[in-house]
């Protein structure tokens, strides 16, 4: 009889650690919020190219803001959001509401980065004096990422909406699936402003700009909200006493002991730099190859592996892990993008023109090989992040995803600093002149001198970006054993929350009966 006893007590032992188990394996989202989070991730990420790719060319080229002038504005806007960012996360971090702690900053920034995204590509007076286009830029760019520092707790979503790791990372491949349809949207810009102003002269490149930021802003807000209304949080937290016992003092200590945190944040930081090529691309299209609808005509063709890689970068996550995969997409980013900074852009023929189809054919090329690791590194980052926070978790006992973010954010945008400063510098340096027609339309610049230095920013920092970004992740600790160990005991951990929950719930509910 005692040994059925002991046997029975057995049984429930490792049903018990069934059931924790299981916490972790059920699948918890349904189509519609899929389909919000995807929605929500569509128009954040197309505004946000947007702004990138657009936001330096409008200015410079016609609000006609000093190239230097731009640099140190974007530095200093820098320095101001990191300041800020401070504050958001650690207001963030300690948000508890009954919609959750993520969901309200869907909609509460709304009104900042609308209206500092309506500045930044609105030209107020062709008349303002230099002193005032700068104040102009400058609240814009502030104004836009203060907003955009809130917002950007939605990003935190993803390490909430489901504790089920390979939901989760179902979830982010889907996710990139996506927006491969509508990544597109913001290259439709240079064929607007080549083809519209040419049919009447009532469209003006400076009203195409304008117009299309207008129409990204709306639609990313629309989705903003749509997905405020449709997403849950599922990771259990600890309660706003608990945060609070925890100071932040040691919160910032957990992080900084945190092995896979910073080899992350190194990743990141040194990847940023490839902004730098990134704010190039504009003027490498229109004074290097002549025209900016060359380069919709090259989208068209470089996004097209994206499909198949967004699939591969999954198949490569399962079969590598997800730190392996990052190794090698930023090496092979390093190798593409020196090996085309090498043979030049216009390798039959001492300039672009003198075989166009040729050259432009070979650029398409290059830069799709160059661009092969994109959609992975995205696959694959935001899972090398999700692990790092679920290592806290194990480690610590509690997710500061917020507080992870800012002191990210830190890195990043000490990198966008640099990388800001020196996409308007680099222009300064090679005596870049923004040229415009008599309607204010921009047309080619021809000094070779000049194209040499485009070029060498649009391929150089990329290639050295990819490839620190891939090295760093040597450093990161989270696969084979030791990942199987944190997913086993990260179940129970969770299990015994949700349980304290369950009594606090329980034992409130009764209260609330007597009363």
């Amino acid at each position: 009889m005692a040994e059925a006893t002991a046997a029975d007590r057995l049984t429930e032992a490792e049903q018990e650690e069934l059931d924790k188990l299981a916490y972790t394996k059920k699948n918890y989202l349904t189509p519609k919020e899929i389909a919000a989070y995807v929605l929500v991730n569509f128009g954040q990420k197309n505004l946000s190219q947007f702004v990138s790719a657009f936001k330096e060319f409008f200015m410079i080229q016609f609000l006609k803001l000093n190239t230097t002038t731009y640099a140190n504005i974007n530095l200093f806007a820098s320095i101001y959001d990191a300041v800020d960012d401070t504050i958001s996360g650690l207001i963030i971090d300690r948000t508890r509401t009954r919609w959750g702690r993520v969901r309200p900053f869907f909609i509460i920034p709304l009104p900042l980065w609308l209206a500092g995204g309506y500045m930044m590509f609105t030209v107020p007076s062709s008349h303002m004096t230099s002193g005032t286009k700068a104040a102009w830029a400058l609240i814009a760019i502030i104004i836009y990422g203060l907003g955009m520092s809130y917002f950007g707790a939605w990003g935190l979503m993803i390490y909430n909406i489901t504790p089920n790791t390979n939901e989760r990372n179902n979830l982010i491949t889907t996710t990139k699936f996506f927006e491969l349809f509508g990544t597109w949207l913001p290259s439709l810009v240079p064929v607007l402003v080549t083809v519209l102003p040419k049919l009447s002269p009532k469209f003006t490149m400076i009203g195409v700009y304008s117009g299309f930021a207008y129409f990204m802003l709306i639609l990313a807000a629309a989705f903003s909200i749509f997905g405020f209304f449709n997403m849950r949080e599922r990771v259990p937290l600890m309660s706003r006493e608990e945060m609070n016992e925890t100071s932040v003092l040691e919160s910032i200590k957990n992080i900084f002991s945190n092995r896979p945190l910073l080899a992350t944040i190194l990743a990141e930081f040194f990847n940023s730099f490839k902004a730098v090529g990134g704010s190039s691309e504009q003027y490498f299209w229109l004074n290097n190859t002549g025209s900016l609808l060359n380069q919709t005509v090259c989208g068209l063709f470089t996004g097209i592996p994206n499909y198949v890689m967004v699939p591969l970068a999954a198949k490569m996550v399962k079969k590598f892990g997800a730190r392996m995969t990052a190794i090698i997409a930023g090496v092979f980013g390093f190798v593409a993008y020196m090996s085309l900074y090498f043979i030049g852009y216009h390798p039959f023929g001492q300039t672009f023109e003198d075989n166009k189809i040729a050259n432009l054919a070979f650029v398409i090329f290059g830069l799709t090989i160059c661009g092969l690791p994109n959609k992975i590194i995205q696959v694959a980052n935001p899972i090398l992040t999700a692990e790092a926070l679920d290592w806290m978790e194990w480690k610590h006992g509690l997710r500061n995803e917020a507080l992870v973010t800012t002191v990210q954010g830190y890195f990043i945008k000490l990198a966008t600093s640099v990388t800001g400063w020196l996409s308007g510098m680099v222009l300064t340096w090679i005596n870049y002149i923004p040229l415009t027609d008599s309607l204010g339309n921009a047309i080619p610049q021809t000094d070779p001198g000049m194209l040499k230095g485009i070029w060498a920013v649009f391929c150089i920092l990329p290639a050295l970006a990819r490839g620190l970004y891939g090295i760093s992740f040597i450093l990161y600790p989270i696969h084979g054993r030791v990942q199987q160990e944190m997913i086993v005991e990260l179940a129970d951990i969770r299990a015994e929350r949700l349980k304290e929950q369950e009594k606090i719930n329980a034992a409130q509910a009764q209260k609330s009966s007597e009363e």
